[in-house]
């Protein structure tokens, strides 16, 4: 079945343990369903940044080709999520006048350029401007000022910025597999998109995105994004630590920590064992469930005390009535909620993804969160995006398609 290509968005969600590729189709009432789904194991990724350009690409194409085939459609360009320590943030402040004593959208467009006039590092670019409130001859707490009368227009923003060399680094992936980025987008802001209500973030809530290489925070109050940040330690460090204190091979650490790991000993009964391989070819050991507990329930609270540090730092901690939301692959493991609230002190639920139809059984996992996220983001801003791509475009994606591949081979 053939599918108009304007009504197409990719979500592509480049993580340090999986690459997840996902198709969504937008609808006439503006609903989206997810009609692919590729998904592969993330390859030359370290903390959410490309050390192995050839790995990457490989990975990402493999991802790519699964989509593409479940959805019965060629992929030609991507909203890509991107993540890692490198993200730096900050609140800042524009003003300008009113030209004609009634805002207009160069207005808006001046006071955005205004706030975002502070110094960077050179090393860093901006990936996103988000406007948390604007103020109009001192009345504040307006969210749309276009239409509105006055003199002086302000505006509050939120700026998001990444490491130049990673970012640049994670597009040239994404063009070697002849493919374009119509946008890079922070992982948090996406998964944000997905499990949070429009209430929470009225309210106030956090929202912890736990990945393989780190854990992405970010705080909304008021319907706007007050506050991200990143923590490097996240699933991939609870894997080394099995690794290291059960001295098992890291892929079956992984597979343990999956099958068997509980956050809290409270919910394991006293005779439960794992069974462990041994490294080399020595043969296998059964170790209680507690063991295993005794090596990951610190790993946590010690994440859980670093993010409490990080929202007691930024100012938000008693802001957030409505408490801490966990979501992405990490947050799945039994007994994490009940760990969250104790350390937190307040109310913690898991994020699902929501907000979309189509493949429910599958994506309904907070796995996916980022890459439903990226889809319901690409919707929202598709009037921004670079027009659809002509046909020397398309001869160019399967040109480098084509060279891809031999390069590969040969």
């Amino acid at each position: 079945m053939s599918r108009r290509r304007d009504h197409l968005v990719v979500g592509l969600d480049i993580g340090t343990s999986k690459i997840a590729a996902l198709v969504g189709e937008i609808k006439p009432d503006q609903s989206i369903e997810v009609i692919g789904l590729g998904t592969h194991t993330s390859r030359g990724l370290k903390k959410g940044a490309v050390v192995d350009i050839e790995s990457t690409v490989q990975s990402i194409q493999r991802a790519i080709e699964e989509a593409e085939l479940m959805a019965g459609c060629e992929i030609h360009a991507v909203h890509a999520g991107i993540a890692g320590s490198h993200i730096r943030s900050l609140n800042s402040h524009g003003v300008t006048a009113i030209k004609d004593h009634e805002v207009v959208q160069a207005d808006v467009d001046r006071v955005i350029d205004a706030a975002r006039a502070v110094a960077i590092p050179a090393d860093q670019r901006i990936l996103h401007i988000l406007p948390q409130e604007f103020i109009i001859d001192h009345q504040d707490g307006i969210k749309e000022p276009i239409g509105m009368c006055g003199v002086r227009l302000e505006a509050r923003v939120h700026m998001i910025t990444a490491a130049a060399s990673a970012a640049q680094n994670i597009i040239k992936c994404i063009q070697r597999c002849g493919l374009e980025v119509d946008d890079l987008v922070l992982g948090q802001l996406g998964s944000s998109y997905a499990v949070l209500t429009e209430d929470e973030k009225e309210l106030g809530v956090c929202l912890v995105d736990m990945g393989g290489g780190t854990t992405d925070l970010a705080v909304f109050t008021d319907g706007a994004i007050r506050h991200t940040a990143v923590v490097p330690i996240a699933g991939d460090q609870v894997t080394n630590d099995i690794a290291v204190a059960l001295r098992t091979p890291m892929h079956h650490a992984e597979v343990i920590k999956i099958k068997y790991a509980c956050a809290m000993a409270q919910y394991i009964g006293e005779d439960e064992t794992v069974e462990v391989p041994s490294i080399g070819d020595r043969p296998a050991r059964c170790l209680s469930r507690h063991t295993l507990t005794e090596v990951v329930e610190p790993r946590y609270e010690e994440l859980f005390a670093l993010l409490q540090g990080e929202l007691r730092r930024s100012g938000f901690e008693d802001v957030v009535p409505g408490g801490i939301v966990l979501t992405g692959g990490c947050a799945k493991m039994p007994g994490l909620i009940e760990l969250a609230e104790e350390v937190f002190q307040m109310p913690v639920r898991l994020g699902l993804p929501q907000y979309f139809m189509g493949l429910e059984e599958t994506v309904n996992d907070p796995i996916y969160s980022a890459g439903i996220g990226l889809l319901i983001y690409a919707k929202q801003h598709r009037s921004l995006m670079r027009p659809e791509f002509g046909e020397r475009h398309r001869v160019t994606a399967v040109f480098d398609r084509v060279r891809s591949w031999v390069s590969g081979n040969f």
